[in-house]
């Protein structure tokens, strides 16, 4: 004979011995407003996990829809959802009891330190992971908690409870009260990575639900991580984790998949498992670096007609196509062609000297092989792409106009260039995360001063798990691109202060950087005011001599027709300087 136990007991007494139905409870796992999970053992067999909702079902037709959602919840099947053993009624109250598997609920094995970062993001991407499974099945889990997410000594993760606290409607929900479940589990998910990884719950409450109710919109709170944690929190995963409870929620993770994707790209980057070239590499082999630009037909007969031209003609048709400059330049600084024809020499950083040892066949084989614009993007991605490829060569000229006299401008204008090349790759490869990334940067519309968009190295890191920047470290190193040329194309902070370069290198990357930093404030073609050109001039103005006289003098030099190269400031005289060639 049974003692049934209403959902709303506590924890029995020491030494009482309570059932539920057949179940022998064994202790309460956690409770939320929505639902709750005990560890009970069944009359044969191991311990289970019993999930039950915190309400009874009114009437027997919202029973049979929430044992029919249940049911068809329990049939997915993943490595990262929990396996239903027994779905059923006890007493009124409707259950479904999951497999242990020597695992125990997250809630149980977090203490007051949390977890370490590398292991708490591949316990959420675990979660994430399965709850991307289901949302794509149509499926919400309704109620994620620490007591639900089953986790094993080797770190296996396993989510139990799917649909269980779904609501008892007679009727069945529409796609846009699934999408609204989906995002608000999205949101829980996020709350118990914060208190994983802080080892305490957002806002003092265990309950993911109860803290949703405070933050925006329904609320007024928000989350963040604390600065002083027990376990030292990385930047990167800073942002994510405070993205994903961000009290804007237009800047929230909108999917499961998003927030997987981003802490995966970190784990990636944190474990030298490849980083960003990782998530790079099959999509470069498919797709190259760049497709060809619009009109690479034109430039390609071009090229078959300068048999005996001289390389820096050859070198001003090919500066036309980015993909074509970055593909001549990949070309000889791969570690065959190094290693065959300039062995002991430093990267090669013209196109001049690129297609000297190429020669015109090599160049046309490498216009040949680029991918037809615009690749597999859309439309939009398309636009997107071209207007950045504009402004990625605008920086280009304004730096080559910067330069010092006896720097040579197209060296200049490379790097100034390749400063872009994360951001010109992950809006040709990654169009959805680059758009997630310049979202972020935005205001919130009406936005007050202290309320702005993320930067970009935070928005980056949000979506990515790793910095924009980084994604052109990866592709410039996987060219053969040595550490002086890496610290190059970096650019110079916009908070660190700009100091007297102490060689070539750091002029150049100087330079590269003004440039760069010129062009991002000017907005479609829209004059600088005085003081904004003035602000950029204090800054470099020690170290590069510049003013704002010369940065406009620059803005306007980068307007005249392409192919007609920038004279630099200064005496011209002096012999052409710089680190590579």
């Amino acid at each position: 004979m049974t003692n049934p136990v209403p959902v709303t007991e506590a924890l029995p007494r020491a030494g009482a011995v309570r059932y539920f139905g057949t179940y022998q409870l064994l202790r309460l796992a956690g409770k939320s407003e929505r639902s709750m999970a005990w560890l009970v053992a069944p009359r044969e067999g191991r311990d289970l996990l019993l999930v039950l909702p915190r309400t009874q079902p009114a009437g027997l037709l919202a029973l049979e829809r929430w044992t029919e959602t249940v049911q068809r919840a329990s049939r997915l099947q993943h490595p990262n959802l929990a396996v239903a053993v027994d779905i059923g009624v006890q007493d009124g109250w409707p259950y479904v009891a999951y497999e242990l598997a020597d695992s125990a609920p997250l809630s149980e094995r977090l203490g007051s330190q949390g977890l370490p970062p590398s292991e708490c993001a591949s316990v959420l991407v675990q979660l994430l992971c399965g709850l991307a499974f289901a949302h794509q099945s149509g499926v919400a889990h309704q109620d994620p908690q620490g007591f639900v997410a089953l986790v094993d000594d080797h770190g296996r993760v396993r989510l139990a409870g799917l649909e269980v606290a779904s609501a008892f409607d007679a009727e069945a929900p529409t796609l846009a009260t699934q999408r609204a479940a989906a995002q608000r589990d999205v949101l829980a998910a996020g709350l118990l990575l914060h208190q994983a990884l802080s080892g305490q719950a957002a806002l003092d409450e265990a309950d993911t639900g109860r803290v949703i109710e405070r933050l925006p919109p329904l609320g007024r709170d928000f989350v963040r991580l604390p600065w002083s944690t027990a376990n030292l929190i990385p930047e990167p995963l800073r942002a994510i984790v405070n993205r994903a409870t961000d009290r804007q929620e237009r800047q929230r993770y909108r999917t499961a998949r998003t927030l997987s994707r981003a802490l995966e790209g970190w784990i990636e980057a944190e474990s030298g498992g490849g980083g960003a070239l990782a998530l790079l590499s099959d999509r470069l082999r498919a797709a190259g670096v760049l497709p060809a630009q619009p009109g690479a037909a034109g430039r390609l007969n071009r090229l078959g007609a300068m048999e005996r031209q001289r390389t820096n003609e050859i070198a001003e048709v090919a500066l036309q196509d980015l993909a074509l400059a970055f593909e001549l330049l990949r070309a000889v600084n791969t570690a065959h062609v190094r290693g065959v024809q300039v062995s002991g020499s430093g990267p090669v950083l013209t196109l001049r000297r690129a297609i000297a040892m190429l020669g015109i066949d090599g160049v046309r084989r490498a216009a040949t092989a680029l991918r037809p614009w615009p690749g597999p993007l859309a439309d939009d991605a398309a636009t997107d792409l071209l207007q950045l490829i504009a402004r990625v060569k605008r920086a280009g000229r304004v730096a080559a106009a910067l330069r010092p006299a006896g720097y040579d401008a197209e060296v200049v204008m490379l790097i100034a260039m390749l400063q872009n090349l994360g951001r010109l790759v992950l809006h040709y490869h990654f169009p959805e995360e680059a758009q997630q990334v310049r979202r972020l940067m935005q205001p919130a519309p009406g936005a007050e001063r202290d309320d702005p968009g993320m930067n970009e190295q935070a928005a980056s890191f949000a979506v990515l798990g790793i910095d924009v920047e980084s994604l052109g470290h990866a592709v410039a190193r996987h060219w053969g691109l040595d550490d002086t040329v890496l610290h190059m194309i970096r650019r110079v902070p916009l908070e660190t202060p700009v100091r007297h370069a102490d060689g070539d290198n750091e002029l150049l990357r100087q330079v590269a950087s003004a440039g760069n930093e010129v062009v991002d404030l000017l907005d479609a073609g829209a004059p600088l005011p005085l003081p904004v050109l003035q602000r950029v001039a204090q800054r470099y103005g020690r170290a590069l001599g510049l003013s704002a006289k010369s940065l406009q003098e620059a803005i306007d030099e980068s307007q005249r027709p392409a192919g007609r190269a920038a004279a630099p400031r200064g005496d011209a005289s002096r012999n052409t300087a710089g680190a590579a060639s």
